[in-house]
């Protein structure tokens, strides 16, 4: 069962992503509460305006802990303003951005 990580402060779309992905058979955590270090974190999704605040610290702890975890990045403003580039996200090992919100199968 591969371990994902979602970042992300707007709790309605942290649960319905975890939803989702529970339901498709991943194991989801969260950062609070939780020692990156003592977890296998497998997929990193984070929210991209959320990398100003505690988002990249935690993604960099995740990946240090792992290194070979993969990171999405999802934001509101992909459609709009980022593009599908963010210098923030890409400086983080971002391989992909999402718009947010994302359909069950795009982000599957």
């Amino acid at each position: 069962m591969l371990t994902i990580l979602i970042i992300d402060e707007d709790i309605a779309m942290r649960e319905l992503l975890e939803e989702w992905l529970v339901a498709d058979g991943y194991r989801v955590i969260h950062p609070a509460g939780k020692f990156l270090r003592d977890v296998v974190v497998d997929l990193v999704i984070v929210d991209v305006p959320s990398l100003r605040t505690r988002g990249a610290g935690t993604v960099r702890k995740a990946q240090n802990a792992n290194p070979l975890a993969q990171v999405i990045g999802i934001s509101t403003q992909l459609s709009q303003s980022l593009g599908h580039y963010s210098p923030a996200a890409h400086s983080i090992g971002v391989r992909r951005l999402l718009a947010k919100p994302c359909g069950r199968d795009e982000l599957l």
